[in-house]
């Protein structure tokens, strides 16, 4: 079976409710993608559920990446964005697990960088409105006036600064220096934009409807919050400084 251009890596944790039905969504997709699992030591089996749909299936085009813990959102899509790398995909996809990013939504992210040539597509919930379903109305404005903030205090011209529905080319990861890449939780997705946009690669606002989770566990807290908070300053520094920079080959 053929590779296909494009990889989607999904970050896991405790999915077993939801992992196999996501797989299978990517899958049934009339464009192929192929599918990185990384999952962090979840002991409800998540991983044991990619491993039999490896077996019985997906052999070539579902992987699995597992590591020994929790370390952190930010760190599990640096380990994937070098293996995509390493494996030469064209097209590099940020997903969650839990059917808040709808996979149908996969092909226009896609077709913004493949057909329309922007290095980097975002999966927008705040480009054409405020596009949440089933959040609270405290977390709606608390991720809303987060973007705000992060677009005041960066420049950066976006509207959903936080969003981690993304693709991207690939020149764009094999630019940016992963491993000077700060944070670990909520304040990677806007690290990696803003540098994008920093080293001027071309972005996109896809907008998108974002369904907050029915099944699993939130793993959102305080602290990938108050992270986000003060990150953008220190980006802020970074870029004033001149500390931005591609990465160095050789």
């Amino acid at each position: 079976m053929n590779k296909s251009d494009s990889v989607v890596i999904i970050p896991t944790y405790n999915e077993k409710e939801n992992i196999e039905k996501i797989i299978r969504a990517v899958f049934g997709l009339e464009k192929k993608f192929d599918i990185l699992i990384i999952d962090d030591g979840s002991p409800d089996g998540t991983a044991d559920i990619v491993r039999r749909l490896q077996d019985s299936e997906f052999a070539g085009r579902l992987h699995l990446i597992e590591r020994s813990g929790k370390l952190g959102l930010g760190t599990a899509y640096i380990r994937g964005f070098k293996w995509a790398v390493e494996q030469k995909y064209d097209y590099v996809f940020e997903m969650d697990a839990d059917f808040s990013h709808n996979p149908d939504d996969l092909p226009r992210l896609y077709s913004a960088c493949a057909d329309e040539g922007y290095d980097v597509a975002i999966g927008s919930r705040y480009v054409s409105g405020v596009n949440v379903v089933n959040w609270p109305m405290g977390r709606v404005l608390m991720s809303y006036y987060a973007s705000k903030y992060v677009r005041m205090v960066l420049g950066v011209p976006l509207h959903d600064t936080t969003a981690g529905f993304k693709c991207y080319r690939r020149k764009v990861l094999e630019t940016i220096d992963l491993d000077a890449i700060r944070f670990k939780g909520y304040a990677f997705q806007i690290e990696m934009k803003f540098t994008a946009y920093k080293l001027g690669f071309k972005l996109k606002e896809v907008p998108v409807i974002f369904v907050n989770r029915i099944e699993g566990t939130s793993k959102m807290s305080g602290g990938i919050f108050s992270e986000a908070l003060f990150g953008v300053v220190r980006l802020r520094w970074a870029a004033i400084t001149g500390k931005i920079k591609p990465r160095t080959i050789g």
